[in-house]
C-alpha cells in the first residue's frame, strides 16, 4: 500500500495509521480533540500527499478542462485555483475536483486521492495530441496548513502567503514549491507542493514555527463542522451537484459531461442534502435513520462537534423536506429529535 515520502516523519511521532484512499496515512498523533482545537485555535499542519495531482499543459488544455468539468475554468485568470466536478453522463459526481490554473494552458489538476487514476485516465482519453498529462503526484508531498494562526507562520517559513483561491509559486531552500489559497477545515490557511527531497525541511520548519500536526480524524470532523462534502459519502457516482444543494459550482453556459441530465433535474429533485443537528451527546453516525414530516432517509456523515458541543450531521432526504418540517434520527433503538439547519454548522 502506498505512503507518504513523510510516513517516517509520522513514524517517528508515534502517528496512529490508516487506510485512507488506498494510502497508510496518519488518523491521529495526540488526540483527535487536541488537533481539532489546534486548527481552531492556532495552526494545524496535515500531510495530504494522498490527494491526486496531475498537469494538463498544451493547446487545446484550457477547451479540455471546459468539456470535462462542470465549472468553467474559463472564468478564472491564471494564477487562481477552482472547486469543480467531473460528472457521468447522468449527472452523478465520479469527484469533486480543485484546479490551479498556472498559466493559460497550464493547470493541475486535483481530485482525491480515490479517483486520482480514474479522473487521470478520462483526460488522458479525451486530450487532443497537442496536449500533454503528466503526473504530479509521484515522489511529491502536498501538506496543508491551517487555523488563524497559518498566514504569519506560513509567511515566516516559506516567504509569501497565497490569498484565498490565489495559487503562487516560489523557492524553499532550494526546492521549488508551489502553494494555493485552498483547504478543507474553514479556516485560513494554504495547500503546499514541494518535491520529496525538500517535504522534512519544510515539515520541521513548520513544526519549528508552531503548527502542530494533525491527521484525517481531525481533519474530518473540522470539514464536517463546515458541512464540506466528502466523496464516497455525500458525492458519488449516483449523486449530482444539484441534489448536494452545490449547484453554485456548476456553469450553465459552456457544455459539459453531465449537462443535459442536469437540465433535466433543474427544479424537479426527489431527494436532497439536509443538515441537521441533535442535542448533547446524542451522536448521529453515519447510514442512521432519518425520518421527517413527509420523507425518509439516512445519514451520510456525523459526529460529535468538538467546538459546537452537540451532535451534527448530513443525510439525504426523499422528498426534501419543506421549510419548518420537523424531524427525528434513530440512534441506538430511539427516535430522537433533530434540528434542520443550514450549512455550515460552524461560522468562520
Amino acid at each position: 500500500m502506498p505512503t507518504s515520502p513523510l510516513h517516517h516523519v509520522h513514524e517517528r511521532a508515534e502517528a496512529r495509521f490508516t487506510d485512507f484512499g488506498g494510502w497508510t496515512m496518519p488518523v491521529q498523533y495526540d488526540s483527535v480533540l487536541a488537533e481539532h482545537a489546534a486548527v481552531r485555535d492556532s495552526v494545524g499542519m496535515f500531510d495530504v500527499s494522498h490527494l491526486g495531482r496531475f498537469e494538463v499543459t498544451g493547446t487545446g488544455a484550457t477547451d479540455l478542462l471546459r468539456k470535462q468539468l462542470c465549472n468553467d475554468i474559463a472564468r478564472i485568470e491564471p494564477g487562481r485555483a477552482q472547486y469543480t466536478m467531473a460528472l457521468n453522463s447522468n449527472g452523478g459526481v465520479e469527484d469533486d475536483i480543485i484546479v490551479w490554473r498556472f498559466d493559460d494552458e497550464r493547470y493541475w489538476i486535483m481530485p482525491n486521492g480515490t479517483n486520482f487514476a480514474e479522473i487521470a485516465s478520462r483526460f488522458v482519453a479525451f486530450a487532443p495530441n497537442t496536449v500533454d498529462i503528466d503526473d504530479v503526484r509521484a515522489d511529491s508531498v502536498l501538506l496543508a496548513i491551517q487555523g488563524p494562526d497559518a498566514p504569519d507562520l506560513i509567511s515566516r517559513v516559506i516567504g509569501f502567503m497565497p490569498g484565498r483561491f490565489r495559487v503562487m509559486t516560489g523557492v524553499f531552500g532550494e526546492h521549488p514549491i508551489a502553494a494555493a489559497g485552498t483547504g478543507y477545515t474553514g479556516e485560513r490557511g494554504c495547500e503546499i507542493y514541494i518535491g520529496a527531497a525538500g517535504a522534512e525541511a519544510l515539515w520541521n520548519a513548520f513544526v519549528a514555527a508552531g503548527a502542530t500536526p494533525a491527521a484525517l480524524g481531525a481533519r474530518d470532523t473540522l470539514r464536517l463542522e463546515m458541512g464540506y462534502p466528502l466523496w464516497g459519502h455525500e458525492l458519488d457516482e449516483t449523486t449530482s451537484p444539484l441534489e448536494a444543494g452545490l449547484g453554485w459550482v456548476v456553469a450553465w453556459d459552456h457544455d459539459f459531461v453531465g449537462k443535459t441530465a442536469l437540465e433535466a433535474q433543474r427544479g424537479n429533485l426527489t431527494r436532497k442534502l439536509i443538515a441537521f443537528t441533535t442535542e448533547g451527546r446524542a451522536i448521529p453516525r453515519e447510514g442512521y435513520t432519518v425520518t421527517t414530516q413527509t420523507g425518509s432517509g439516512h445519514v451520510t456523515s456525523g459526529n460529535f462537534s468538538p467546538t459546537l458541543g452537540h451532535g451534527i450531521a448530513m443525510a439525504y432526504v426523499s422528498p426534501p423536506p419543506q421549510p419548518g418540517e420537523s424531524m427525528t434520527i434513530e440512534i441506538r433503538g430511539k427516535q430522537v429529535p433533530a434540528t434542520i439547519v443550514d450549512l455550515p454548522f460552524l461560522d468562520r
